[in-house]
């Protein structure tokens, strides 16, 4: 494109290929039919009237649908007029031809609930989302064989991502706004700039969106940098920025790659994602607020990210990788971002100062405010029956034999937990035992005696094992935390990808057992088991369901379940105390939480009214 003479971000060009970025809509607006969402010099028009994109994000897969209608009504209250969503394949397709879009993971319910409380919906499809979420979208049997080409235009790739949009976009299809539905418009991939620059890749996907019935405009997101800007857009597609801050910088750089069209921040970072054994992320409310004033006093869309939080549930976190400093940095549980409405629905002050910014540049629903959501009142119980994890494999799982060690993705487990057993000749003098290839944390046991945890963040430790006897058995117990989602670590498969080593002999005939925990109604809980890794069972009484917040002081390491849901993971380094455990996962009377410790317990569960998130 041509270089653009600098005016600020406030400069307007008359956009001169205006139909291309607005697709086949305009046709249809000559057919009589609604022209949705499209572009004329620096303006979106919506069925032909001027428009602007003032939205939020929400992860409809990261708050329970019963709450759906609840936070779409509050980010209509903030003065929004769209939700932007992500589509995370993994979540609806998490084992390979298992397509499911049902309950949670009914996304046209989702649009049609927002639709329902006076929102528009952007839909974010991917295939790759990043979003902190495990593998960034991308389901885990992708990974089968270790280490696939992934986000390029690998023909192997290709096909699945289309066979997955075989799936997913004639269910949205008849949603478009060019049919008269509330969804205006589709992203092409996500950010793909940051990532790779093959233009043949992005070209596949939006062809793909074409075929199959989406005649929306589409866009391409990603940071400013030049190299972004140019990696990761198509010609004739709209292109925006995402960003956090002072908007000056980025819409220039915008302007410079893209001297024509509207000026949209379609991530608007509001706040931050977290790491365990990190601060917990906050950014201030009236400075926040004054950027989106800024953006929207030029004449901008924005889009906040996040406008809700959300809760990474299950196993569904996901993990960036420092490479400056060879390190896996697993996110938290908590997707609350410090967003203007928060991971339980909470308006907080950021929510008031973004909306009167908002206010000033379009109308705001009338007061009053929707109500703070109940909450339940505090409650500490202490766990009444236990029963050990490795004494419970043969109900968890059946083993599977191997002569070397594999990932879980190899025995098509998408999540969980993964054990290894393997019988050691001996007697034997004492060696160091080390793991090549872990993720993400090996806890190891000679003879049923714990004796260490190994890390894939210090490779080079070693745990001191010795055969007495003439056998020894050996188990390692592999904890995961999420698969990385940013970056070009993605290829983060699972347990044990390489070698155990004792001393300098590779060790083999392996007994290997997945553990996904999708049900524990197997167990047989009873007493007399402290050491980790043990189940502990709990149970609650309440009067009436409303929100909670679960903490566990004293305890080291694991997960959560309340009736059989699986909260989350929570661990003793923060910076996340409380997991949020949301009004529809509780029962009146009596319920059942069962904790997963897998080092040292301690004695009680408490039942918060309020989160504690560092």
């Amino acid at each position: 494109m041509a270089r653009f003479s600098r005016r600020g971000f406030l400069g307007a060009v008359a956009l001169g290929s205006a139909a291309t970025m607005g697709g086949t809509n305009r046709v249809l607006a000559q057919a009589g039919k609604p022209a949705g969402l499209t572009v004329r010099g620096n303006e979106f028009l919506l069925d032909g009237e001027p428009f602007r994109i003032i939205a939020g994000e929400m992860h409809y897969f990261r708050t329970h649908p019963d709450q759906w209608r609840n936070r779409l009504d509050r980010m209509r209250a903030l003065g929004l007029n769209s939700v932007d969503t992500y589509v995370a394949w993994n979540f609806h397709e998490p084992r390979r031809g298992e397509v499911d879009f049902t309950g949670w993971r009914d996304v046209v319910r989702f649009v049609e609930t927002a639709a329902e409380a006076g929102l528009k919906v952007i839909i974010r499809p991917g295939p790759y989302i990043c979003a902190e979420w495990d593998f960034g979208g991308l389901p885990a049997w992708l990974l089968e064989s270790g280490n696939p080409p992934l986000r390029c235009s690998d023909p192997a790739y290709t096909e699945l991502t289309l066979r997955w949009f075989d799936e997913l976009l004639p269910r949205l299809a008849p949603l478009q706004a060019t049919r008269g539905g509330p969804v205006l418009a589709f992203q092409v991939e996500n950010e793909y700039g940051s990532y790779g620059n093959d233009q043949t890749h992005l070209e596949q996907l939006r062809a793909g969106m074409l075929e199959r019935g989406i005649d929306s405009l589409l866009f391409c997101s990603n940071g400013p940098s030049d190299y972004m800007l140019r990696g990761g857009n198509l010609p004739d597609t709209l292109a925006t920025v995402n960003f956090a801050g002072d908007p000056t910088a980025p819409f220039e750089a915008l302007r410079e790659y893209q001297p024509e069209g509207p000026l949209w921040c379609t991530e608007f970072w509001d706040g931050w994602f977290d790491h365990w054994g990190e601060e917990h992320h906050t950014t201030d409310p009236v400075e926040t607020a004054g950027h989106v004033d800024r953006m929207l006093a030029a004449g901008a869309s924005v889009s906040l990210y996040m406008a809700v939080g959300g809760t990474n549930f299950g196993w569904w976190a996901g993990a960036n990788y420092d490479t400056s400093k060879d390190q896996y940095q697993p996110t938290i549980t908590s997707y609350d971002y410090d967003s203007p409405i928060g991971e339980a629905g909470e308006l907080t002050e950021k929510f008031q100062r973004i909306r009167e910014a908002i206010a000033r540049h379009a109308p705001v629903p009338e007061p009053p405010l929707p109500a703070p959501p109940p909450r339940l009142r505090p409650q500490t119980a202490r766990p009444e029956a236990t029963t050990g994890l490795l004494e419970s494999l043969d109900v968890l799982s059946s083993p599977v034999r191997s002569a070397t060690p594999a990932h879980m993705e190899k025995f098509g487990q998408p999540y969980g937990l993964i054990h290894y057993r393997t019988t050691v000749q001996g007697p034997r003098q004492t060696a160091g035992l080390r793991v090549s290839g872990l993720a993400d944390r090996a806890l190891v046991f000679s003879d049923g005696k714990y004796l260490g945890a190994l890390d894939r963040n210090t490779p080079d430790l070693t745990i001191d094992v010795a055969v007495p006897g003439r056998t020894g058995r050996l188990d390692l117990l592999v904890d995961t935390g999420g698969r990385v989602n940013f970056g070009h670590q993605l290829s983060d498969p699972k347990g044990i990808t390489d070698r155990v080593l004792l001393g300098m002999q590779a060790l083999h005939g392996w007994e290997i057992r997945p553990l996904p925990l999708e049900d524990l109604s197997g167990l047989r809980f009873g007493g007399g088991t402290s050491a980790g890794p043990v189940f502990h069972r709990a149970r609650m009484s309440i009067a009436e369901p409303a929100d909670g917040f679960l903490a566990l002081p004293g305890w080291e390491k694991g997960m959560v379940w309340l009736n059989g849901f699986l909260l989350g993971r929570y661990w003793s380094v923060g910076p996340q105390v409380t997991l949020y455990a949301p009004s529809p996962l509780w029962k009146q009377g009596e319920n059942e939480i069962v904790v997963l410790e897998m080092h040292e317990a301690g004695q009680d569960i408490e039942l918060r009214s309020e989160p504690d998130l560092g």
